[in-house]
């Protein structure tokens, strides 16, 4: 868990963060946006004390993080950015390694989990441990990236703009993988984004961020139906405010008695999604199965129009 009480950031006259305050439950994932210059990236790395904060507390599992040595936390703390950061004169291994190393772990188990991590990422630990930074592609060095920053296995990951470099289609993949990874390891993740796409895809909880404070902070589907502030409402857009319901919820939680016809659609997938399939289809209802090929029921188009309507 994550409390962040007051924190303030002030360069000189110029406040960069103004008394922002957030609870982050332990294994969920927070996503912080807002334009360039909002404050964003300060106020995450002040969670691992890249950055020292001016005045206020942040709390780690209830222990002020002021009182923990700065290379101690961010040996707990995991850290992953844009562009990866990795070394490029050590080898995928080597890299993921780094902080294994650095706290004294036995040699036998660093290489149980370099492999590990490598085939949670889909990487055949023979092929890519030995090979250097320059010889990946971006999707795979991110990859690497983010398994670095989880090799020691800590509670917490900080991800500041980690996909934005990847073309869509791996973006895509990289995102699918990290709620793959977050649910199987339950790590509290905090990550920043400029992308409104990625944040209503990725997180349990929104902060909107702008001049340096938090103009709200919530579940996606708060934020549209509820915005708290203009800027709220102009970052999420007026336009995309029916698909961002549709985009956070999934078939499952729409399924209806009966039978349709058509290609099934899997109860995980976005509403979103499912109205995509319908409208090229050109079919007002579709079957639902699970993926050992159960028919769950139907999901059909009147009932996602009424899902993605304004709420009375």
């Amino acid at each position: 868990m994550i409390e962040i009480d007051g924190i303030t950031k002030r360069y000189g006259e110029t406040t960069v963060v103004d008394a922002v305050s957030l609870w982050m439950e332990a294994g969920s994932i927070t996503v912080i946006v807002g334009t360039s210059g909002s404050g964003k990236t300060t106020l995450l790395r002040m969670i691992n004390r890249l950055v020292e904060p001016t005045s206020g507390t942040i709390r780690i599992d209830g222990e002020d993080a002021s009182a923990i040595p700065g290379h101690e936390l961010r040996r707990r703390i995991g850290y992953a950015i844009q562009g990866h950061g990795l070394f490029p004169h050590r080898t995928v291994g080597e890299n993921i390694a780094t902080v294994p190393g650095l706290v004294g772990w036995s040699k036998e188990k660093i290489d149980a989990k370099v492999s590990e991590l490598l085939e949670l990422f889909q990487l055949d630990p023979a092929t890519f441990a030995g090979r250097y930074p320059h010889e990946l592609s971006g999707g795979q060095q991110q990859r690497v990236g983010v398994a670095r920053a989880l090799a020691a296995e800590p509670k917490i990951l900080l991800m500041d703009e980690p996909f934005g470099a990847l073309d869509p289609v791996i973006r895509t993949k990289a995102q699918q993988d990290l709620l793959a990874i977050q649910k199987m390891l339950k790590t509290t993740i905090v990550l920043v984004t400029h992308d409104m796409d990625e944040a209503f895809h990725l997180a349990d909880r929104i902060a909107v961020m702008d001049k340096g404070r938090v103009l709200q902070y919530a579940p996606p589907a708060d934020l549209v139906k509820r915005p708290a502030a203009p800027f709220v409402e102009t970052l999420i857009g007026d336009a995309e405010r029916p698909f961002r319901l549709l985009a956070i919820a999934s078939v499952g939680d729409a399924v209806e008695p009966g039978t349709a016809d058509g290609d099934p659609l899997l109860p995980d997938i976005s509403q979103q999604d499912a109205l995509s399939a319908m409208i090229w289809s050109g079919h007002k209802a579709l079957p639902v199965m699970s993926k050992d090929g159960k028919l769950l029921g139907r999901i059909t188009l009147d009932a996602l129009i009424d899902r993605a309507a304004r709420p009375a």
